[in-house]
């Protein structure tokens, strides 16, 4: 089958099971997930969803999210949209919608009051908005950290000099106006004009503003970075509303913008970029700190807590430190540490292989899902192997805190290990490793810490992470595990909804 006829109908096997193009009210993905909002969450037909072969498993937010992986969720989404329109172009809407106002309003009413109970607490729904601005960002930081570590490589080998600065430009030039994007973002999620936000936080990064002097201090271009830019088009943002509302429409096309652009422009030179400036400074030297200070005990509190993080998918909310610490620093060493999480998953998946070796169901979901943790994306292991089963989540997370304590330890000796980039873990963050003492030590000293992994969330998980309950539930052949399963079992490949016992 072509690539494009299985990714069309990978999107057609999962419409259906959402409850229909009438039933999607939007549609977004990230690195790994169909993120796809709802009307009714009721007529989504899980266990038939999960059961899709392109499914890795599924997540419930604020969004429905469909987790296909990296690469197929982007193919996957385009053939998805198109159905979706086209379901809607030839279906009308469904007819059991509520007849009367007050149905309509007593039904809109329920639904907005169990989201906002079950999800919209004020904190998720910030972290959220900030991953919604820096996710779309990625694929540059992926491709441009990539060419930096390769023009870093040649540089030091004396490799194809006529070339390197063209590499170098290459890798530097979306860094250099990464504000701009940001505030293109930033005013887009808050519901303003994106280019109004471009506009404000493309000051930040001006050269000429280094002839304005601002509490006593001289401006550098880039001061504030990435948060100065977020500020920046926030505020961009509340002065275009507050002008939409009081401006006349006559007026509107020219004093809104021509104000949005003054007022905001004019606070951040004066204020935001010495303030962000401060706050960026502030992360560097921090981070900096915990791990020269913490060393072990901070990798081992990082690498152990980074896997919740993951399932919950709030680590897209570190994506504004990391970027932070590769504006400052040329790259960010939180995310090695980070990336042991991964590890200690991979670890505890090879041990729940051996552990159950009559449950095919599972060890093939096992084969099939750990060449992608290896690359560190670690979902299809979350969701098809340790979560449903327990225990093996919480030894996969032991399995992390050992190789972030791995790496924090060299850390604290003064052997740096970073990222010139986000988004790869796993072996696929090699290309983009950097470090304070050669990329020979960066490169053994985070292997070292996946080995670490690896070993200990294996142990952990072979030794600590099955009771015999456990054992006597799954580890039974195919056919014989449905009689012995809880009152809400999980179909074959241990999707069960929620943890076993522990």
């Amino acid at each position: 089958m072509a690539t494009e006829d299985k990714n069309r109908a990978t999107a057609a096997a999962i419409l259906p099971l959402v409850g229909g193009a009438a039933n999607v009210s939007s549609i977004a993905h990230c690195m790994t997930r169909l993120r796809l909002g709802l009307h009714d969450r009721s007529l989504v037909q899980d266990d038939a969803l999960k059961a899709v072969p392109a499914v890795m498993g599924v997540v419930e937010d604020d969004t429905y999210q469909i987790v296909l992986g990296p690469g197929t969720v982007a193919r996957v989404t385009p053939e998805f949209e198109k159905l979706v329109e086209e379901g809607k172009a030839e279906a009308p809407a469904p007819s059991s919608a509520p007849q009367t106002a007050e149905e309509l309003a007593a039904q809109g009413a329920e639904m907005r009051a169990a989201r906002k109970a079950k999800n919209a607490t004020p904190f998720k729904l910030f972290l959220r908005r900030i991953a919604n601005i820096f996710v779309p960002l990625i694929p540059a930081l992926i491709g441009c950290g990539i060419i930096a570590g390769l023009n870093g490589l040649l540089v030091n080998l004396g490799w194809l000099t006529s070339v390197t600065p063209a590499l170098a430009a290459m890798a530097s030039g979306f860094m250099a106006l990464i504000a701009v994007f940001v505030g293109y973002n930033t005013a887009k999620e808050f519901g303003g004009t994106p280019i109004l936000g471009g506009a404000v936080a493309a000051i930040i990064v001006f050269p000429g503003v280094a002839n304005i002097e601002a509490f006593g201090q001289k401006l550098s271009p880039g001061q504030g970075g990435v948060l100065g830019a977020l500020g920046a088009a926030v505020l961009a943002v509340y002065v275009e509303k507050w002008c939409r509302r009081w401006v006349p429409e006559a007026l509107d096309v020219l004093v809104t913008p021509t104000l949005t652009v003054l007022i905001s422009g004019l606070v951040t030179i004066f204020g935001l970029m010495y303030v962000a400036g401060e706050v960026s400074t502030a992360i560097g030297d921090f981070a900096n700190w915990l791990l020269s200070n913490g060393g072990a005990g901070a990798g081992l509190i990082l690498g152990g807590f980074f896997l919740p993080l993951v399932m919950l998918g709030l680590h897209q909310a570190l994506i504004p430190i990391h970027t932070t610490l590769i504006e400052q620093q040329g790259y960010t060493v939180l995310l090695p540490i980070l990336a042991m999480a991964g590890a200690g998953q991979v670890g505890a998946a090879i041990a729940t292989y051996f552990r159950l070796p009559r449950n095919e169901s599972i060890r093939k979901t096992i084969k099939s899902a750990l060449p992608a943790g290896f690359l560190g994306v670690g979902e299809p292991l979350i969701y098809g192997v340790s979560l449903p089963l327990g225990r093996p989540f919480i030894t996969a997370c032991v399995g992390g805190a050992f190789g972030g304590a791995f790496v924090g330890f060299f850390n604290q000796l003064g052997d740096a290990v970073g990222s010139t980039a986000i988004g790869p873990s796993g072996w696929a963050l090699f290309p983009l490793l950097d470090g304070n003492h050669g990329l020979g030590a960066t490169v053994a000293i985070y292997a070292g810490g996946l080995v670490v992994g690896y070993l200990a969330g294996f142990l952990a998980t072979y030794f600590f992470g099955f009771s015999k309950e456990l054992l006597a539930e799954f580890n039974v052949p195919q056919e014989q595990a449905a009689p012995t399963a809880t009152p809400d079992p999980a179909p074959a490949a241990a999707t069960a909804k929620a943890p076993a016992s522990v």
